[in-house]
């Protein structure tokens, strides 16, 4: 553990993303308190160096949208090749079968792999509730308070089953009191404020076509009491905007202003489908949005706009989302992929390496309302993700931070949370990766 009142100097490293700091960082205890410029040393003695002369140093990657149970059904025959409602109803009697005991596996595998790619903070959205696992919530709080990551636990909900109208079936909905009820739950247990947070809450009816519009704007109250986070589904399909007009007489973001969701709490996972009114809107209210490139192309949803988002004011972060439409869980991998869906739409020079890089943290961090962390800076927290640049994929390199995302980096060698290493040499400390890896498929077979 690294204790306040030990300084540790991460010195000269190959590279970093961060300004004046080419010779490095100094962190005592949980946070950073030096960027050593060049040609600079420490302004104070320090008690230990790590020698960084391999590494490139990204502040710690901040995931802001998953659903970790799905890493039990990646590359399910029955939903690959689909679109989004289609892939939907595939799935929903599937993950009707979660139970507890594999819900913490998913859980565990899908932390330990975001992990080991880079990620210090994640944000899972977790909605799905069949009998026996109304307490999901606190099973994903137990699970990264052991691993040590920060987490957003994004309570979820569905009240609307296909005999409503909606896409889940009967047996992973809940009832609109049993819902508000866990959600006040959880957020006096759990909720942490203030500067170095390690476990918050955030409310998250699913999406437009699985809650009530009363349901939304009641979260939205309790939210606002609890000062927390709003997350939702939005803007993700065509199929969605349909749906919207058919049972409310608008379209999506015509009803995150009528439940009370405009405002800079909320953020919302896609957000492919806006107009430019629309676009304008959610930046005006400050709401920020998730861009999950890599399931948008596996789903075929369509492209982010993320440049116009930013201009109008609207934060844009980065997501995984879950690992049945992703059928992964690394973020370095969701920079890359961000980049490269970006330049489809903005061209080779819209969208930079740098842009993808600071969408992963400074961007993601923002959209959980966090300013101590996603960026390396004096008085942040010492949250850090370091890769080495020694597979053949990377020989040859001459930019070190754009071979990161250019070149396909996947698995971090160093990843610091609060101060203190939780992955050297490409392994998370305290894991038997083999080990849970085969307890994981073992579960996984009772969704094949």
């Amino acid at each position: 553990m690294n204790e306040r009142g030990h300084r540790l100097w991460i010195r000269d490293p190959l590279a970093i993303f961060a300004e004046c700091a080419a010779r490095g960082l100094v962190v005592d205890g949980r946070r950073i308190v030096e960027c050593v410029g060049a040609g600079r040393e420490p302004s104070a003695p320090v008690d230990s160096v790590f020698d960084a002369s391999r590494h490139v140093v990204l502040p710690g990657l901040v995931n802001t949208h998953h659903h970790f149970y799905q890493t039990l059904t990646r590359a399910h025959p029955v939903a690959i090749d689909k679109e989004l409602f289609a892939w939907l109803v595939a799935l929903y009697p599937v993950w009707a079968r979660l139970d507890a005991e594999s819900f913490r596996l998913a859980v565990r595998l899908a932390l330990v792999e975001l992990l080991m790619s880079g990620c210090t903070t994640a944000a899972d959205h977790h909605y799905v509730f069949p009998a026996g696992l109304e307490h999901a919530v606190d099973i994903e709080v137990e699970e990264a308070r052991a691993l040590g990551l920060r987490m957003t636990v994004s309570r979820g909900s569905m009240n609307l089953s296909v005999k409503d109208g909606g896409l889940p079936p009967d047996s992973v909905v809940q009832d609109e009191d049993a819902i508000l009820a866990d959600c006040e739950r959880v957020l006096a247990r759990f909720h942490e404020r203030g500067e170095g947070a390690q476990i918050q809450i955030a409310l998250a009816p699913c999406s437009p076509f699985s809650v009530t519009r009363r349901l939304m704007a009641e979260t939205a109250k309790l939210a606002a009491r609890f000062d927390c986070a709003l997350h939702t589904h939005l803007g993700e399909t065509k199929d969605e905007d349909a749906y919207c007009v058919s049972k409310y007489s608008c379209r999506p973001v015509d009803l995150l202003e009528q439940t009370g969701w405009l405002t800079d709490r909320a953020w919302l996972a896609h957000g492919i489908h806006f107009d430019d009114g629309e676009i304008a809107r959610l930046g005006r209210h400050g709401v920020g949005v998730c861009h999950c490139a890599t399931s948008n192309m596996v789903l075929a949803s369509g492209i982010c706009r993320t440049k116009e988002l930013e201009a109008a004011g609207a934060p844009v972060g980065l997501g995984v989302d879950g690992s049945a439409s992703n059928d992964s869980s690394n973020m370095m991998e969701a920079v890359r992929h961000a980049l490269m869906i970006g330049r489809l739409r903005y061209g080779a020079a819209g969208v930079s390496h740098l842009d993808a890089l600071r969408w992963a943290t400074q961007g993601s961090a923002r959209l959980l309302r966090r300013a101590d962390i996603g960026v390396i800076a004096p008085g942040k927290q010492a949250d850090l993700a370091l890769f080495t640049l020694d597979e053949p994929r990377f020989s040859g390199a001459q930019d070190p931070l754009a071979a990161l995302v250019l070149c396909g980096a996947h698995r971090a060698d160093r990843v610091m949370i609060a101060g203190n290493w939780r992955v050297i040499d490409g392994a998370p400390l305290g894991i038997d990766v083999a080990g849970l890896v085969a307890r994981h498929k073992a579960a996984a077979r009772r969704f094949a």
